[in-house]
């Protein structure tokens, strides 16, 4: 047998799994790719906080080296290289959310994509009260320098400042790759918004305001938030489309 005598026998024997899987990797369908990749980001980053998560309830040894580079960085402070960390750490304040948030939400309210205006929404507003939550359930101490470059009193697990950084700057990477033809500049989109997240997750372990665990876990769970709001107004968009078309799958 050929290889395509053997594509052809393998459809047949396994119909009905090719069929489903065919209808996962489909890019049009209310349950096509755009579910199967939120739902591995999803599964994915949820497995990773809650590891995460696992290890700071037993003390594992992860929360050993965050005490580590949590004085590494205390040690090796210096005035000019923490100026540029407040910069950074700027890049996921609240001013700054708010105002990449409103700039977004403009823009598609011009183009008059209601759908992705709600994903907007779910994904900030329901992040900043995602993570007050897992705040106030961890009511983990931030770490107790003796001198801070940071004075922060409430819960440090996970951070804000890179969840948020997450969302937002994920959000963004999203909506453009999709708008956007060029590999070339999908490649850079998504490597800048990996590349400013990550600057916020060192500015803040850097101050003294987050352990290592902190920002890890709080990429893991923007990212995860992130891909749930996505997905579920995808999906809800793609089958209002087909109801009110009259359409069925």
């Amino acid at each position: 047998m050929n290889a395509i005598e053997i594509k052809q026998f393998l459809q047949r024997r396994f119909s009905g799994q090719y069929s489903f899987v065919r209808a996962r990797l489909s890019t049009t369908g209310v349950f096509g790719l755009h579910l199967t990749i939120g739902i591995v980001v999803l599964v994915g980053a949820a497995w990773v906080f809650g590891g995460i998560s696992e290890d700071l309830i037993t003390r594992d040894p992860l929360i050993v080296v965050d005490a580590f580079i949590s004085e590494w960085f205390r040690s090796r402070a210096n005035p000019r290289f923490t100026t540029g960390m407040q910069f950074a750490s700027a890049l996921a304040s609240t001013t700054t959310v708010v105002i990449l948030s409103a700039l977004m939400g403009c823009v598609l309210v011009w183009k008059r994509l209601w759908s992705w205006l709600l994903a907007l929404v779910l994904a900030v507003a329901g992040g900043i009260l995602l993570n007050s939550l897992l705040k106030n359930l961890f009511g983990r101490a931030r770490p107790g320098w003796a001198d801070p470059l940071m004075a922060l009193t409430d819960a440090g697990f996970p951070s804000g400042h890179t969840m948020m950084a997450t969302i937002i700057y994920g959000f963004m990477a999203v909506w453009l790759v999709l708008r956007i033809a060029s590999w070339r500049w999908r490649f850079f989109i998504i490597s800048l918004a990996i590349l400013l997240i990550l600057l916020v997750a060192l500015s803040r372990m850097y101050l003294g305001a987050h352990y290592l665990s902190d920002v890890m876990a709080a990429v893991a769970a923007g990212a995860a938030w992130l891909a749930l709001c996505l997905t579920s107004v995808e999906t809800w968009r793609r089958h209002r489309g087909l109801v009110s078309s009259g359409r069925r799958r």
